[in-house]
C-alpha cells in the first residue's frame, strides 16, 4: 500500500503527458474565411477561434483586449495581409508576444503571400480614398485563390502537429476536389450572364468578377471608403440607367437605405452579400457561401 501513492502520481503524469501530446492545435483566424477553412483542414484536431465577425467591416475590427490572449495562446495564426488588417492586428500582435506565430515561423500563415493581387494603385495618395498600396485585398472570394490558400493552411498544420499530418493533407485534398467540381457548377450559373455589369457599394468584388465573367466598374461610393454623396449618387443612377444595370451589391456593414434609393431610381434589385461564411443564412462554409453568391447574383442578373 506504501507504493499507491508514487504509482497513482505517475498515472497522473503519464495521462497529463499523453493528453498534452496529443492537444488540438490552437487556431486564430482573423477572418471568418480563414477560419472556415481551417475548420475543415484541421477537423477534429484544431481549436479555431475568429477574431472579427462575418458581418463586420474587416478593416475595422473592434480589437478586444480577450484577441490577445488567443493570440499569447496561439499554436497557428492565420491572416489575410495586403494590408487587410493593418488597422488592428499589429497592435495586438505586439502585446501577444507569440514567437509561434512570428513571420516567418511554421505557425503563421500570411495568406496574400504569393497570391498575384489585383488593382494595384500607381501613384495613389489618400486623395483617392482608401487605397490598399499593395492591391486589393479581397481575394479569398476567387475559389480558386482559396484552394491556394487552403493548401498553405493545410500546410503549416502539418509543421506544428506533424502526427496529424496525413490527416491535413487528405482533408486539403477533399476541400480541393469539392471546390474544382463546384467550380463547373457555378461556371455553368454565371455562363448567361458573361459580360453583364453589376453595381457594387464598395470595391470589393474585382475577384469575383474576374473568376465569374461579370463587370463590376461603378460603385456607390465615390471612392474607397468615402460615404455616397447625392452629385456621385446621381451620376451612378444616370449611368445605370444608361447601361441598363439591374444589380447591386451590398455587404452587412454597409448602407443598405443608400442602395435601396438607387435600386428605387434604377429599377435595380439589390444583392444582399457578403466576403464571409456565416455572415448570410445557411453559409456556415466556404462552398456554402459561394453557393449562395452565385445563386443571388444569377438570381438578379436573370431578371435583366
Amino acid at each position: 500500500m506504501k507504493h499507491t501513492a508514487p504509482l497513482l502520481l505517475t498515472s497522473a503524469l503519464l495521462l497529463t503527458l499523453g493528453s498534452t501530446a496529443h492537444a488540438k492545435l490552437q487556431v486564430v483566424a482573423t477572418l471568418a474565411d480563414f477560419g472556415a477553412l481551417a475548420t475543415q483542414i484541421g477537423g477534429d484536431h484544431v481549436d479555431v477561434t475568429v477574431l472579427a465577425k462575418p458581418t463586420e467591416d474587416e478593416h475595422f475590427v473592434d480589437a478586444r483586449p480577450s484577441f490577445v490572449v488567443k493570440l499569447r495562446n496561439a499554436d497557428v495564426l492565420i491572416e489575410g495581409g495586403a494590408e487587410l488588417e493593418l488597422g488592428w492586428l499589429p497592435p495586438l500582435l505586439q502585446n501577444a508576444r507569440n514567437e509561434k506565430i512570428e513571420i516567418g515561423a511554421p505557425g503563421r500563415v500570411v495568406a496574400s503571400q504569393g497570391i498575384i493581387l489585383m488593382n494595384v494603385p500607381v501613384g495613389a495618395t489618400r486623395a483617392a480614398g482608401d487605397v490598399h498600396a499593395l492591391g486589393n485585398p479581397h481575394y479569398m472570394i476567387d475559389p480558386i485563390i482559396a484552394k491556394t490558400v487552403a493548401q498553405r493552411i493545410a500546410q503549416s498544420f502539418a509543421a506544428c502537429d506533424g502526427a496529424n499530418a496525413a490527416i491535413y493533407d487528405t482533408n486539403y485534398a477533399g476541400f480541393a476536389g469539392t471546390i474544382d467540381t463546384k467550380l463547373q457548377e457555378w461556371g455553368k450559373a454565371m455562363l448567361p450572364f458573361k459580360g453583364a455589369s453589376v453595381v457594387a457599394y464598395h470595391d470589393s468584388w474585382p475577384y469575383l468578377a474576374h473568376r465569374f465573367g461579370v463587370t463590376i466598374d461603378t460603385f456607390l461610393e465615390p471612392k474607397p471608403g468615402i460615404p455616397p454623396s447625392p452629385s456621385h449618387l446621381a451620376e451612378v443612377i444616370e449611368k445605370m440607367n444608361a447601361r441598363k444595370i439591374k444589380a447591386i451589391i451590398v455587404e452587412p456593414f454597409q448602407n443598405r437605405k443608400i442602395a435601396e434609393k438607387v435600386a428605387a431610381s434604377t429599377g435595380a434589385r439589390i444583392v444582399d452579400a457578403a466576403q464571409y461564411p456565416g455572415a448570410l443564412p445557411n453559409t456556415e462554409t466556404y462552398v456554402a457561401l459561394i453557393d449562395a453568391l452565385v445563386s443571388r447574383l444569377a438570381a438578379a442578373l436573370g431578371e435583366q
